[in-house]
C-alpha cells in the first residue's frame, strides 16, 4: 500500500539529487534510510588514507594513555 508524504521544496530537491536514473523515490528513501553494513564501507579509503587514519588513531590512543598515567 502506498503512502503519501508532504515534503518542502528543499527536501524534495535534496531527495531528487540523490535519485539514480533507475530508481523510484521509494527506492531512494530505502537506500538512504537503510542500515548500512560495515562491508559497504570496505574499500572507500585508499591505502594511504587508511594508513593515515590508522596512525592518527594510534597517536590519539598513545596521548590518552599518557594522560591517564
Amino acid at each position: 500500500m502506498a503512502k503519501s508524504i508532504r515534503l518542502s521544496e528543499e527536501a524534495y530537491d535534496r531527495l531528487a539529487a540523490h535519485k539514480r536514473e533507475d530508481e523510484t523515490f521509494s527506492d531512494v528513501v530505502l537506500r538512504l534510510a537503510g542500515e548500512r553494513s560495515l562491508l559497504e564501507l570496505a574499500g572507500i579509503l585508499s591505502d594511504d588514507e587508511a594508513d593515515a587514519l590508522r596512525e592518527a588513531v594510534e597517536e590519539r590512543r598513545d596521548r590518552r594513555a599518557a594522560e591517564i598515567d
